[in-house]
């Protein structure tokens, strides 16, 4: 029961934040003319976070499969380097071990990082954390589109909720975090890139170069850790 405790506290800020977040995706789907059926089987299936509001302008303007899969492989692409830092505890994961990898989203792997940055490297309590998120999000869409379909809604600009999420949660990990240059590097490599390669091809760039930045100053933040 202890186990359950300390993943839901640990889960509840990212639960709360997918909630709303869910909420704007189920709202902005239902004002496409899709019921909050799709909604629930979008977030089960998919499960994509920012990629679900990408979907959407996909669904309505009957993009072809080889666009939405090229354009998924580039916007998750970041998740290449989230999983290598998880590869060994998740083998010692057992049947879970597909699901943790395709639950691995931005904010779950900020919270097991954080969980094993605070000692609790436990495989029940990583399970949990990514169970309560996906449900947390799969709520909330059931309920945007639910909210769609009997209360009037304006969806203009409601897709920028997953960014804002995205700036709380960076902002949260930098200020508890020791070592302040990992927060500090990503952010300038993502402007840097940003400025120089677009929106569009920014991200993949911006990961090589802080990862690779931050392998060299690797002793120098464990030092500060």
């Amino acid at each position: 029961m202890k186990i359950w405790k300390q993943a839901w506290l640990a889960s509840l800020p990212v639960m709360v934040g997918y909630i709303f977040v869910g909420i704007a995706f189920g709202l902005l789907l239902y004002s496409e003319g899709y019921s909050w059926i799709w909604a629930m089987a979008s977030s089960i299936i998919v499960y994509a976070g920012s990629m679900q509001f990408v979907l959407v302008s996909f669904l309505s303007s009957g993009a072809s499969l080889l666009t939405v899969a090229i354009t998924t492989l580039t916007v998750n692409s970041r998740h290449l380097f989230y999983g290598i830092s998880f590869i060994e505890r998740f083998k010692k994961m057992g049947i879970w071990k597909p699901y943790m990898i395709y639950s691995l989203s931005d904010e779950t792997y900020s919270l097991l990082c954080l969980a094993q940055s605070r000692g609790e490297d436990n495989p029940k309590h990583y399970l949990l954390v990514s169970v309560f998120n996906q449900l947390s999000w799969i709520i909330g869409s059931i309920l945007g589109a639910l909210i769609g379909t009997y209360i009037p809604f304006n969806s203009t600009g409601i897709d920028f909720a997953m960014t804002a999420l995205f700036v709380v949660i960076f902002i949260e990990q930098v200020y508890q975090s020791p070592s302040k240059l990992p927060g500090i590097i990503g952010l300038a490599s993502g402007i840097i890139c940003l400025i120089i390669l677009g929106p569009n091809r920014f991200i993949l760039p911006a990961l090589i170069i802080a990862v690779t930045i931050l392998m060299g100053f690797k002793k120098k933040i464990e030092v500060t850790a």
